[in-house]
Order: structure tokens, then C-alpha cells, then sequence
């Protein structure tokens, strides 16, 4: 954003309905101008019709020779229940796509986060579907074609060749307070606000037992305090650190009659499984997306001091944070990793309908534009009940030679594969 553009997004993000209407006048002005050219600082690979979701998980396989996709079934509409989506991969050659190879259907999907299909290991994968009317996650090896269902959706998970941890928390109650990204199939919801019996679970998927760790209703004592009447609490978008001790996740309290709204304040937690100890980041009550690196430090998009910005935090001191690349990337954004210092974070559509993709260096605390590419206004939410937007969610292949992300440029929701 620009400095004008951030003047007045500092005045008017705590009033949806009129940053709506604003942003809506504003790029209605730039409509009338020509479009602006693309940018691509690599050589790219597109297949229309799929998307993968998320940027907190690479669609490709450790030896980047399949990709993870989903298959979009229809367009300008959320799911209902009972309505499928086609799960499967696509072969890799030298940053190239091949053929698609379907693995299943899932019965349980957005267009935010799919079905949160992801690798357990070069053989075998696992997503989020529905039997019936209960949610289940299906774990199946794409070689022998083995599957076996578990009775409980996933958000997160983490390997160690031994056990298959996941993380889950109520879908349910996630599409209630923050429509689009939960399922058309419910998993018990109850209206009560902070239950005691509800909030961050982790699962055992080897002996399927699940442990609930953090209740909403100690989030709710231990952490937000002041917002307890009148709010209702949720956790979402979980993420183990790479060395399986820790579970950042958003902590997020929403007034009641204003979900979906935007309306909600955010705490990034921490969880140390270790340890049995919360930790609160100190983000100043937001938070939108964040990932880990290798050093055990988290890149987060928040608000510091009422401007947004891409914050380093380091979970063994996280009070002494670092803001990064501030003057640039001085919006919300999705993440991913190159390397422990250097990352790759996205922007939402401008004034211009140009959405662009920076790699950004911790240490010198820059930023280099490597992609800008149009949206069509057609794929802008215009509510929050029709969350049909498509965002880049740009997602580092493990070699960290390619990025992989999702963009409607054609008109048509695709799945890119850009050389880095």
C-alpha cells in the first residue's frame, strides 16, 4: 500500500461495511483504466480448472515429481453439503505439468484451505472429507491404493516415522464465526461461547485417540480476559513448528451477531507440547497468517501499533521481535519459506486488480517484487457468505527451486508452478 493508502486504511479497518464500500469505489475508478502488463520473474506452468488452497503446506512431494491439486467442480458459489470435489496430483517434470491422477473425492472443502490434502510421506497422503454427516479425515497410498478413514477432520500434521500426529478443532464453529473456511457438514457446535469442552486437540492418528490440549475456556481466562461477555471464542489455522514441538495457532474471539464481518480480534498462540505451556506472541490483538522456519521462528502478519506489517518473532524471546521490510510489504499477506531467511509473502489485489509476490530478506530487511498478476474482479468475495475469492497463497517446493500458487489471471481458477 501506499502512504495514502495506508492513511485510510488505518481509518477505516475497524468498519467493514465502509472499507468495503470504499475499497469497492476505489478500484472501481482504476477499472476504467487499461490493464496493467504481468509480471513474471520466472519461467511458469498453469493447469485452469484446479487450485490447491493454503500457504502454510507445498502441494509438491519431496522429490518435486508430483503435485498435490484440487479440482473445481463449479464456480461463484460456496459449497453445500452433499457437493464433491475431485482430490488428486499431477505429474512434475523439470517445473512442468503432466498428467492428473485422481486419489479420491472429499465431501469436505473451501476454496481457502481445500480439503487440507497434504503429504504424510512420498507415498502416502491425507484430507479432509465427510461420511455421511460426519466430518473424517482419509489417509491413502497412492501406490497401492490402501485407504483407511478416521473419525476426525485435520488441520495440521506432522510425521516422525514412528507416529502421525494431527491437529483439529470444531469446523463447525470455524464456519459459523468465519464463513468460508469450515465445511457445508457440521461437528457439533454448541452456542455456548468459551466451552470447556472445546477449542485445540491433537490427535494421535496412529492409535486414534485424541487429547483436547487447550480448552476455549482457558483461552478465554488466560488470555483475553476483557472480551469474554458477549464474544464467542474459536481457535484456527494451526501449524506444527518442523521439529514437532510446538503448535502455533490463531486464537480469535468474535462479537456475537458480527461473524464473518471481520469484526474479530486475533491472538498468535503457541502451544509447547513439551513443555504443557501457552504462549502468547505479542501481536497486539491481530493476526491473520503466519508460518515457521527451521530456527524456530514465526513471520506473521499483524498490526503493530495500527500498521500492518510482517513481524519476526523468535519463540524462545518472542517480546523482541523484528518488523520486516515494513516500507514494502505493508499489507497482508500469506507466507512461505525459502530459506530460514529469506521468504516469499503475497499482497491481495490493488487498486489495479495486481496481485504481487515479493521474496523478502530477513536480514537485510528487503524486499524484491519476483511476480505481479492480474485478478478479475469476478473472483472478489461480495460477501461473507459467498467466500469464493482466490488468493496466491504462494507455497515453496522442498528444493525451494519452485513456487507454487493458485490464480484466476484467465478468468478461470488455475494452479501455477513458477521457476524461482
Amino acid at each position: 500500500m501506499n502512504k495514502v493508502e495506508t492513511i485510510v486504511y488505518g481509518l477505516v479497518k475497524k468498519h467493514p461495511g465502509i472499507k468495503k464500500a470504499v475499497k469497492t469505489i476505489y478500484q472501481g475508478v482504476f477499472d476504467l483504466l487499461p490493464r496493467k502488463a504481468e509480471y513474471f520473474s520466472g519461467e511458469y506452468d498453469f493447469k485452469e480448472g484446479y487450485f490447491f488452497g493454503f500457504h502454510d503446506i507445498s502441494p509438491l512431494s519431496n522429490d518435486e515429481t508430483k503435485c498435490l491439486a484440487n479440482k473445481v467442480p463449479f464456480e461463484g458459489r460456496m459449497p453445500k453439503k452433499g457437493e464433491s470435489m475431485e482430490v488428486g496430483y499431477f505429474d512434475i517434470n523439470k517445473g512442468k505439468y503432466g498428467e492428473f491422477h485422481k486419489i479420491g473425492d472429499t465431501y469436505a472443502w473451501n476454496y481457502h484451505k481445500g480439503c487440507r490434502l497434504q503429504w504424510v510421506d512420498d507415498d502416502t497422503v491425507i484430507y479432509n472429507t465427510a461420511d455421511g454427516d460426519v466430518l473424517c479425515c482419509n489417509i491413502k497410498n497412492i501406490k497401492t491404493g490402501e485407504e483407511e478413514k478416521h473419525p476426525y477432520p485435520i488441520d495440521a500434521v506432522f510425521y516422525n516415522e514412528k507416529e502421525l500426529f494431527a491437529t483439529s478443532f470444531c469446523y463447525e464453529r470455524l464456519n459459523r464465526c468465519m464463513p468460508g473456511y469450515g465445511y457445508a457438514v457440521g461437528d457439533g457446535d454448541i452456542s455456548e461461547p468459551a466451552p470447556s469442552d472445546n477449542g485445540l486437540y491433537m490427535i494421535n492418528l496412529t492409535n486414534n485417540k485424541s487429547k483436547l490440549i487447550v480448552s476455549l475456556k482457558e483461552l478465554s481466562e488466560k488470555v483475553s480476559h476483557e472480551t469474554r461477555p458477549g464474544y464467542t471464542h474459536f481457535v484456527t489455522h494451526t501449524e506444527f513448528s518442523h521439529d514437532g514441538r510446538y503448535i502455533a495457532f490463531l486464537y480469535r474471539v468474535v462479537p456475537n451477531g458480527q461473524e464473518g464481518k471481520d469484526m474479530h480480534k486475533t491472538w498468535i498462540m503457541v502451544y509447547d507440547i513439551k513443555g504443557h505451556r501457552l504462549i502468547t506472541l505479542p501481536t497486539q490483538e491481530t493476526g491473520s497468517h503466519y508460518v515457521w522456519n527451521h530456527r524456530n521462528e514465526i513471520i506473521a502478519s499483524c498490526a503493530i501499533d495500527g500498521k500492518s506489517c510482517h513481524v519476526l518473532f523468535n519463540i524462545n524471546n518472542p517480546e523482541n521481535y523484528k518488523i520486516i521490510a515494513g516500507d514494502t510489504v505493508n499489507s497482508d499477506g500469506h507466507q512461505s519459506f525459502i530459506s530460514d531467511e529469506v521468504f516469499i509473502t503475497d499482497t491481495y489485489p490493488d487498486r489495479r486488480r495486481m496481485s504481487k509476490l515479493f521474496k523478502v530478506d530477513i536480514n537485510s530487511s528487503s524486499a524484491t517484487k519476483i511476480a505481479e498478476i492480474y485478478s478479475p474482479k469476478t473472483f472478489q468475495t461480495s460477501d461473507v457468505y459467498c467466500h469464493i475469492a482466490c488468493d496466491l497463497h504462494p507455497r515453496v517446493s522442498p528444493s525451494k527451486k519452485y513456487v507454487c500458487f493458485d490464480a484466476p489471471r484467465t478468468g478461470v481458477r488455475s494452479l501455477y508452478i513458477m521457476n524461482l
